[in-house]
């Protein structure tokens, strides 16, 4: 019974101790080494569970410090905040009253200020596109500065504005030669002399030359004005004394890109197109030929003239073949005379119309074909504004400038060839006129005769 009641108490404890159950602890041999066993396992366990629950105070203890720090920390921080909220305020309040202050005191200086950075702004932007900066850079950089600055300008600041201004008219007076480096046609830089006319141009080599101020360099014109103001720039880079002539744009460059975008004689022709180049082909060769009609009937008028007063007639000139023609049929009755003068005349009023009739369609085809030009000009640009509306005038340019160029041509050719007819109407007229005159005076001078023998 006693060892039953020792196996159950053995199960039990080693229910309740599952630290003694190990496989590893040694089997109680009897009721005294249990006990022990169970006695030494109570005492491992109350030591363990002292040590856990020491180190739970400690790190509760812990907590609580980090957690008493953290509230005054927040108290400190809380604090301070609402002494800076209240600094702010107090600041606000006292920047307020500063500027007031401020402004009182500026007064009229305020306005005074503002002008000086409005003035120091246009300045900085009229030196940065200004010819003179070729020669004298970096001057707008410190007044752009100056326009863009918020606070109050210094003394040197005013004195260092009024010098640039002052420099800049100074200059604008002056022709100066000095090295540059040059953008030339074909965009390589080259190192040229530069002669600067004052603020308006500069040139060099012969040729008027731009700044560009995105690159700050000078560079050459693509396309040169017209030669009879190209002539004065070489003439005056010669010249380094006294005076001499000089086309200058007093508008900094407007008038010259003008005059640059100006067309030349040739452009103006090329504009005409296929039409145009027809009715300057009509013109000159109806030019030539009423040229060659109008010096041959001057020539002729000349030596009619001569004829007049020459008693020996001269086959060199209509009125004489006419004499000889007289001289050759003496014998003849008056009507036969009468006629064979008139045949004379009638020959030679055709040698002198040869040709007019060409002189006198070109002049009234000339202006037709510029009206032609005009309509099928207008034409073009009706197309382009039924393709691309009327947004962009260039793409209409040309187009009016076939209409209105072949109507010029036109009328230029015109004009000449119908003063050219006229001359040469007017001089045959009076060659006829005198032959005429002169073959009535042989008929009737004859038929005075054959009166004056029959009444005899």
């Amino acid at each position: 019974m006693k060892r039953a009641l020792a196996t159950a108490v053995s199960t039990v404890f080693l229910a309740a101790v599952p630290t003694l159950a190990a496989d590893d602890a040694p089997r109680a041999k009897s009721l005294d080494e249990l006990l022990k066993q169970v006695q030494a396992g109570w005492r491992s366990e109350r030591a363990e569970i002292q040590r856990r629950e020491d180190e739970f105070k400690r790190s509760k203890e812990e907590q609580q410090k980090k957690l008493a720090d953290a509230k005054a920390t927040r108290a400190r921080e809380e604090q301070r905040s609402e002494e800076m909220e209240l600094l702010f305020e107090q600041n606000e309040t006292s920047i307020a009253e500063l500027e007031e202050t401020l402004r009182e005191r500026l007064g009229t200086l305020g306005e005074l200020f503002g002008v000086v950075r409005q003035v120091a702004g246009d300045t900085g932007g009229h030196l940065e596109t200004s010819l003179v900066s070729s020669q004298l850079g970096g001057r707008e950089t410190f007044l752009q500065e100056l326009g863009q600055s918020k606070t109050l300008p210094s003394i040197e600041s005013l004195e260092k504005l009024w010098f640039a201004l002052q420099q800049e008219m100074t200059e604008s007076g002056r022709v100066v030669r000095y090295p540059a480096t040059i953008l030339d046609a074909d965009g390589q830089e080259v190192e040229r002399e530069v002669i600067r006319v004052g603020v308006f141009n500069a040139i060099s080599d012969g040729k008027y030359l731009r700044w560009l101020s995105e690159v700050g360099k000078l560079a050459e014109l693509g396309r040169q004005p017209p030669a009879r103001y190209l002539d004065t720039v070489r003439k005056f880079q010669e010249v380094r004394t006294g005076l001499t002539r000089f086309a200058i744009d007093p508008s900094r460059g407007s008038i010259l890109s003008m005059v640059i975008d100006t067309p030349s004689r040739s452009e103006r022709i090329q504009q005409g197109g296929p039409i145009g180049y027809a009715i300057i082909a009509l013109g000159a060769v109806a030019g030539i030929v009423g040229l060659a009609r109008l010096f041959a009937v001057i020539l002729t008028h000349r030596k009619v003239k001569s004829q007049q007063v020459s008693e020996k007639a001269s086959d060199k000139n209509p009125l004489g073949r006419v004499l000889a023609v007289y001289e050759a049929n003496r014998s003849a009755d008056v009507e036969t005379l009468e006629l064979k003068l008139d045949e004379a005349i009638l020959r030679e009023s055709a040698q002198l119309d040869r040709f007019l009739w060409a002189i006198k369609v070109v002049s009234v085809v000339a202006p037709l074909m510029g009206l032609l030009g005009t309509v099928t000009g207008m034409i073009r640009v009706f197309t382009t504004i039924t393709l691309v509306g009327t947004g962009d005038p260039k793409m209409m340019a040309s187009g009016i400038s076939e209409a209105l160029v072949t109507t010029m041509l036109g009328l230029f050719v015109a004009i000449p060839l119908v003063l050219i007819h006229a001359f040469v109407s007017s001089g045959r007229k009076e060659i006829v006129e005198v032959l005429e005159e002169q073959s009535a005076g042989i008929v009737a001078r004859r038929a005075e005769g054959g009166a004056s023998v029959a009444a005899g």
